[in-house]
């Protein structure tokens, strides 16, 4: 008597890959969802991965909107910072620009991105 059991195993084996490639091509990351903690490693991969001049739209459509901003006019034009959370300090439920990363846009175009971007924000004028 010969066993079903090959087949069923193989069905299976392919209905899983098809169903997990969908998931891993189709779903994207939506950083509203997540915990903190993996929103802090995800805001961690994208920052490396950032370059020069990258328009404030694109970072916020992979990042998803920051966790705080500030914003004022020099003479450069609009300089404007969004805080993304990088790191856990303090389990308030609160988050603050010391747990954040600092990503500095003027007229809207990355210029820099770090503890000093933040420093850089504060004495344009």
């Amino acid at each position: 008597m010969k066993t079903k059991a090959p087949l069923v195993l193989m069905i299976g084996l392919i209905t899983y890959l098809f169903f997990g490639s969908c998931v891993w091509f189709v779903v994207k990351d939506d950083q509203s969802q997540m915990q903190f903690e993996d929103r802090q490693a995800y805001n961690l991969k994208i920052i490396e991965k950032l370059q020069l001049s990258q328009s404030k739209a694109s970072i916020i459509e992979l990042m998803g909107p920051p966790d705080i901003t500030e914003a004022k006019k020099t003479q450069l034009g609009m300089a404007q910072v969004l805080f993304y959370r990088t790191h856990h300090i303090k389990k308030d439920g609160f988050t603050t620009q010391d747990e954040c990363t600092s990503l500095l846009f003027i007229n809207d175009k990355l210029v820099s991105w770090g503890h000093d971007s933040y420093q850089q924000y504060q004495q344009a004028s």
